[in-house]
């Protein structure tokens, strides 16, 4: 007969292991009403992961019944000195019960007693014969309970990996026997459930001496025999407290439940309860997994979207106000097909196939008519798309990838049936959906689907236009969309459109010579090890070092010993060869990032089009794809060989070059207002220098050693990131109490800026988020957790942000300065790329002086500062010669 499986879950362990598990994305997890549902969520995901993998025939979800049980009858302080419960926790509670009852569970709890005793007294009621019971927790109280019949899950990451206890695990683990776990509680304690334990013994001595005794009650019987140690001691002074930890830690499997077996039968989902319930959680993902599962869903989930295919374009189809929406299947709109395109708004929709519609006349007069404003979904894909077709688009006024960015860069989804669906909106699919992922990724077969979709698209376009710029001016940010973001995407887009000329002989040049280099660095290898090996094999360089060499192994790895970057940067002065295989990887990456890599996407006009993501970065900056163009490595001289490639476009053209000097430490002078900073600044002082002289004491700039120079240096930036002691010792390869005393100094030295950092933080913490001086939010989900790795993290990027977040404002409000100038000058000058503070130019060599005069007065007053700002500009035939 086969046998029935009864799953009983401890869900106050769960529901608590599942807030933190998505607790980063605690602001991203809310439904309509500002209910937060990350815990639900993970909860949801938890539960629907173990009833796939183990098909219980029975279910139970036990809960704890209030803050007392009877163990607080005899140890008052049992489960004392807990953190307060997180009040976005608590609001969530009544909810996961409500899951548990969509999900077809039933959940218990019993006044006076634990989770842990009702699951423990149902696996005891429950006949071996006739039930396997599995048990899930976010603890591992519950594993004594482990038996033949009786497996404990225990979750050890996030919501969907698990530590399965069985005898022969815990035997495996601990050398102990599953009832051996509360005398090992009895003996170490438990600090989560403030169970006291003997003073100074640990799970490791716990455990020797349940090896060699079996018990707490046999460890005192035998008392007397053990040799006299400060352990023995504790022993026998606390002998009271070894009994009562172990009892505290005790399940109780007799507790007076009424609740039976058969009350638990699990007979699938309550869907009359669990699709309202999913609705009004706005989880859009599990309603859409009920639909893949083939469970029918009431129909007014999506609703109808009229629309209709235009084979015939006739000019009563435009109007003063529509959205707009270019479909391609591929990431890189500089290349991509495509496959559909669809305008109109709420009271009428037009979809056309293909990209033939790009060629009728009238349709390209609305594009190009800037009287006829639309309203897209990422502009700048648009427009270089439309552009590579010759169509001339503009009256753009509204980006809703770009405002919703801005509203929560957390959750930034380059997905419109994603991004709807955070913003209440339903009635639009993801692309995975209708057109799959990975290799089976197209058009549908069914082309009605297809062309729904592109419809859907178009209308929730529509319908979040009025959302997002509710949303824009509610936080106060439609200044920095409609001032900075939007019209920058336009001349990004230009840029990406301009490209930059990169010569691909200088590149294969390059290749043969980095090759060489490779192939002397690897002799030298072979030299210092003695025999020949495959280098880019770290099993074998593993071999190599730490058993032929004998060199001090600092990782181990599951397959070996690690070789990582980091372990061999600790052993740099331990031996030479060491030193040459970094040289070896750094080239060897050079070579096949840039150079082979440069020379794959060199398009026909002999340039390469990066793509600039501008929705990405939690502080604002840009990055770029396809090739990156801002990660050239320029510390090492084949590095900066690379941009001997990038050329001006004509001859008698030269590159120029601008770049802000120290524009984080000018900004944390304003933002900070502390007087000794923005002194340096104002009086055009080296800002390193002045700080070595303040901090080290140094009376005069000449006695400013560059080693001095270099400590100060690291001092101010990682002032600006929120360095630890540990971090600067480690970067300055110093003491970490010379390190705390730097720091110590430094804030005696610039008082404001501890201010900031302490009022930054402090504000972080009460509101959640931090911006910058133009109003950009960074919303920090880590900034109180428990955790203290997490919650200090948090905190550092609560300092940096505003400093590195304004940084980029000003850039991005420069750029648009220097456009407007550009064009109003009628200049021949192109803005081709952005690399961090960095702006690149291509001119005509008589326009060179003019260049530099405006580019360096617009970067240099783009805004008013406590402080100066300053750029510095360069010119060459080169990018490598302009830098």
């Amino acid at each position: 007969m086969k046998k029935n499986k009864l799953l009983l879950v401890d869900g106050n362990s769960i529901a608590f292991r599942a807030f933190f598990a998505l607790y980063n994305s605690l602001e991203r997890f809310k439904n309509k009403q500002g209910l937060h549902t990350n815990a639900i969520y993970a909860v949801n995901t938890m539960l629907e992961n173990i009833v796939a993998e183990e098909q219980p025939t029975h279910i139970l979800v036990a809960f704890d019944a209030g803050n007392t049980t009877f163990r607080h009858e005899y140890f008052e302080d049992y489960k004392a000195g807990r953190e307060k419960t997180p009040s976005e926790f608590k609001e969530q509670m009544p909810y996961i019960r409500d899951l548990i009852d969509g999900l077809g569970m039933k959940h218990y709890e019993l006044l006076n007693y634990e989770a842990d005793d009702i699951i423990g007294t149902l696996a005891k009621q429950a006949d071996p014969e006739e039930f396997d019971i599995v048990v899930l927790s976010g603890d591992k109280d519950l594993t004594q309970l482990v038996s033949d019949n009786v497996t404990v899950n225990v979750t050890v990451k996030g919501v969907s990996e698990t530590e399965v206890y069985t005898p022969a695990h815990i035997k495996e683990k601990y050398g102990l026997t599953p009832q051996q776990i509360i005398d090992m509680k009895g003996l170490a304690g438990d600090q989560s459930d403030n169970i006291p334990g003997v003073t100074k013994i640990g799970e490791k001595t716990a455990i020797k001496l349940l090896t060699e005794y079996g018990t707490v009650e046999n460890i005192y019987e035998h008392i007397d025999d053990m040799k006299k140690s400060k352990m023995k001691e504790n022993l026998i002074k606390e002998k009271d407290i070894a009994l009562l930890s172990k009892k505290l830690a005790t399940i109780n499997v007799e507790a007076p439940i009424d609740v039976s077996l058969d009350d638990l039968k699990y007979e699938g989902k309550n869907l009359d309860k669990l699709v309202p319930f999913y609705k009004e959680m706005n989880f859009n993902s599990f309603l859409d997994k009920l639909g893949t599962d083939g469970i029918e869903l009431p129909a007014e989930d999506m609703a109808e979207v009229p629309y209709t295919l235009a084979e015939e374009i006739t000019s009563d189809m435009f109007e003063t106000d529509m959205s707009l929406y270019v479909e391609m299947l591929d990431d890189n709109y500089h290349t991509a097909d495509v496959i559909g395109i669809a305008w109109g708004n709420q009271e009428r929709i037009y979809v056309s196939e293909g990209s033939a519609v790009l060629e009728n006349q009238l349709f390209q007069n609305w594009l190009a008519d800037s009287s006829l404003t639309k309203k897209v979904f990422d502009f700048k894909r648009t427009y270089v798309a439309l552009n590579r077709f010759g169509a001339a688009f503009n009256g753009a006024k509204f980006d809703i990838l770009l405002a919703a960015y801005l509203l929560d860069t957390l959750g930034s989804n380059d997905d419109i049936g994603e991004l709807a669906s955070g913003f209440d909106y339903r009635d639009v699919d993801t692309d995975e959906a209708v057109y799959g992922k990975g290799v089976k990724k197209g058009v549908p077969a069914d082309k009605a689907a297809f062309h729904s979709h592109l419809a859907r698209k178009v209308k929730a376009i529509d319908v979040l236009y009025a959302t997002l710029t509710a949303a824009l001016e509610e936080k106060n940010q439609s200044e920095l969309f409609y001032d900075i973001e939007f019209p920058l995407s336009k001349i990004l887009a230009d840029m990406e459109i301009t490209g930059i000329t990169v010569q691909a002989s200088r590149l294969e040049e390059m290749k043969v010579e980095f090759a060489q280099r490779l192939h002397e660095i690897e002799q030298k290898v072979y030299e210092e090890a003695g025999e020949t090996f495959n280098l880019n094999s770290p099993k074998q360089l593993g071999v190599i070092l730490f058993e032929k060499m004998q060199l001090p192994v600092i990782k181990k790895t599951k397959t070996g010993y690690s070789t990582a970057v980091d372990v061999l940067e600790q052993l740099r002065d331990k031996a030479p060869i060491v030193d040459y295989i970094l040289q070896y990887r750094q080239i060897a990456k050079i070579q096949s990032t840039y150079v082979e890599g440069l020379l794959k996407v060199i398009f026909p006009d002999g340039k390469v089009h990066t793509r600039y993501i501008q929705t990405l970065t939690q502080t604002g900056r840009l990055s770029s794809v396809d090739p990156n163009l801002q990660n050239i490595p320029i510390r090492l001289e084949e590095g900066r060989k690379i941009r001997q490639a990038f050329v001006p476009r004509e001859k008698n053209w030269k590159i120029f070059s601008s770049d802000y000097s120290q524009i984080e430490l000018r900004v944390l002078a304003h933002i900070s207002d502390d007087e000794h900073l923005k002194e340096a600044f104002i009086a055009g002082q080296d800002i390193h220098a002045s700080t070595a002289m303040r901090v080290f004491g140094i009376e005069h700039a000449e006695d400013v050693t560059p080693n001095i120079r270099r400590q100060a240096k690291a001092v101010n930036f990682g002032i600006v990131y929120g360095i630890s002691d540990y971090g600067l010792s480690q970067n300055l390869g110093i003491s970490r109490k010379e390190a705390r005393t730097f720091i110590d100094t430094y804030f005696e030295k610039y008082p404001g800026v501890k201010k900031y950092m302490k009022d930054i933080v402090r504000e972080a913490k009460d509101k959640g988020y931090v911006e910058t001086l133009y109003h950009r939010r960074r919303y920090l989900p880590d900034i109180n957790n428990r955790n203290f790795n997490l919650r200090s993290f948090a905190e550092r990027t609560a300092i940096n942000t505003p400093i590195q977040g304004s940084a980029a404002d000003i850039l991005k409000i420069a750029m648009l300065m220097i456009d407007k100038r550009l064009r109003e000058e009628n200049m021949q000058a192109t803005m081709l790329l952005q690399v961090h503070d960095e702006l690149v130019f291509e001119a005509p060599e008589s326009e060179i002086e003019t260049l530099q005069t405006i580019v360096e007065d617009v970067m240099e007053n783009a805004v008013k500062l406590r402080v100066p700002l300053k750029a510095d500009s360069s010119i060459g035939d080169t990018w490598y010669e302009a830098k």
